[in-house]
């Protein structure tokens, strides 16, 4: 498949992605980073932190910043917005699933 295409797909996963462990506890770059990469998505820190802030900005996440060994790390955490959106992206990829399932299975 085409990556450009691909790649703009999969931004989306992305985003529910960091929705939901920003809901579970804070997330900083460098973790999210290898967090999705274990899930396979390779995504640049370019990529990223563009992303985060533009979250941040669209009000889905909230930030704070700590002094971690002597560097400022920007923890980012769900808002009240932000677990709206999971939980509709959440309902809309289960019914997308199901559908999926069930045309493989009729079709298998």
């Amino acid at each position: 498949m085409d990556e450009k295409i691909t790649r703009k797909l999969f931004l989306g996963f992305v985003q529910i992605h960091i929705l939901h462990h920003a809901k579970i506890e804070p997330v900083y770059g460098v973790w999210m980073i290898k967090e999705l990469e274990e899930h396979g998505y390779k995504i640049s820190p370019g990529t990223l932190y563009p992303l985060l802030n533009r979250m941040e900005q669209e009000g889905l996440l909230g930030k704070t910043e700590k002094n971690v060994e002597g560097k400022i790390r920007k923890y980012y955490t769900v808002t009240e917005k932000g677990v709206a959106i999971l939980e509709e992206a959440k309902r809309k990829a289960l019914e997308l699933f199901h559908e999926i399932i069930e045309e493989e299975e009729s079709n298998g």
